[in-house]
């Protein structure tokens, strides 16, 4: 059913996308997706992927040939990172608008200036609101799964989506981590061939994508919103099914410790797995702490969150972005929002941390923790700045 190697997550992510039988892999390479789309050009040279790859001059462009070729109905795939999503960001809004289920993987790396290729999230909240579904990932194991799963999603006929799987540049990209890689009978079970709803094609003519006037705008754009926001059963169903196949079952928030937690920290990312051990470290001093994990971002799970956190007194927000000239980062704005219609909520205490891929080590969660326990109201910090 499935055989356990060690290999490097950037590796693994390209023998899922073989597996999953994509026709078309458009791409241009940047620091630190590039060892993906290096292998896939290699799957394809070597007759193991009977695929297009095609190596196009801009990220601009390997958007630009994705959605033309999953207009006509093949399977496309992409990814980039950083500046190569700053300048696809133009096709990237026209994609979601067109419906077309196009799966990419975001090596999550800092937007400069000043020049920066390590690790944050700046890149991918720069198009927080571009119509995508959007997940985060911790592990080698959660981006090689969710090539399949963000296939099978996006293709639903229920959903129609594009779908953008995060994984931290460098802290997964380039790292060796044991992954079950799945037989392909597996695979084929969980994801069959994508059978499109419409295509564009000259003996049957489709308009997608017209110019529209004031008076359509408003209604395509409120479609497009709820077509986002209904996509969560199908996106509940996709991981549920992956789960009985598998044994690996994933949920729009996940939860560490949370049962009797008075606090709890909020984190996006591989980071999640490096504040478990904060967490454990904690609970052994007897101190009720807990973790939620957003995987999901877009549909945002404002009702798992509500529930994640209820009974906690204290939410300790870590961001790895910073929304400039507002509250603090984007992630803490959203859970902000998603407790405002309560009542009675916890308070939010936000730290904006490992920026460009400044360490945080379990210690440095267990300090933010303290900090927020023992200084009163709502208020953020960029946590380590030196004097």
């Amino acid at each position: 059913m499935a055989t356990r190697v060690g290999m490097e997550v950037s590796i693994a992510a390209a023998e899922a996308i073989k597996q999953a039988n994509v026709d078309v892999v458009a791409a241009y390479p940047i620091t630190p997706q590039t060892h993906i789309v290096e292998h896939l050009s290699e799957l394809v040279n070597n007759g193991e992927l009977d695929a297009e790859f095609i190596p196009v001059e801009s990220e601009h462009s390997a958007m630009s040939v994705c959605t033309g070729s999953s207009a006509v109905g093949a399977r496309s795939f992409t990814c980039t990172a950083s500046q190569g999503l700053a300048l696809m960001s133009e096709i990237v809004y026209i994609t979601a608008s067109l419906r077309l289920p196009i799966l990419m993987l975001l090596a999550n790396r800092t937007l400069s200036s000043p020049l920066s290729i390590w690790n944050d999230h700046s890149d991918v909240m720069s198009v927080r609101d571009c119509g995508w579904i959007q997940v985060f990932v911790e592990n080698g194991q959660e981006v090689y799964d969710h090539v399949f799963l963000g296939y099978r999603i996006a293709e639903d006929h229920n959903c129609l989506l594009p779908f953008m799987v995060n994984l931290d540049g460098f802290v997964l990209t380039h790292v060796i981590e044991p992954v079950e890689l799945l037989d392909q009978e597996i695979v084929d079970r969980y994801l069959p061939p994508y059978q499109p709803l419409y295509t564009l094609h000259p003996d049957h003519p489709v308009t997608m994508g017209a110019f529209a006037t004031p008076a359509l705008y408003t209604e395509t754009k409120k479609a497009q919103a709820e077509a986002l926001t209904d996509a969560m059963p199908t996106i509940l169903k996709g991981w549920q099914e992956f789960g009985e196949l598998t044994g690996r079952y994933y949920h729009p928030v996940e939860q560490y410790q949370t049962e009797d937690a008075k606090i709890v920290l909020v984190t996006q990312g591989s980071l999640g797995e490096t504040a478990s051990i904060a967490i454990d470290t904690l609970r052994e001093k007897g101190e009720p702490v807990g973790l939620v994990k957003i995987r999901l971002w877009r549909p945002f799970p404002f009702e798992e969150f509500r529930e994640a956190v209820a009974g906690a007194e204290l939410v300790v927000v870590m961001d790895r972005a910073i929304s400039y000239g507002g509250p603090g980062g984007p992630l803490a704005s959203e859970v902000r929002s998603a407790l405002y219609p309560q009542a009675e909520h916890p308070r939010v205490v936000n730290f904006i941390a490992g920026i460009a891929g400044r360490d945080v080590a379990p210690d440095d969660f267990v300090q933010m923790i303290r900090q927020a326990r023992e200084r009163p109201g709502e208020w953020y910090e960029i946590y380590g700045v030196r004097e």
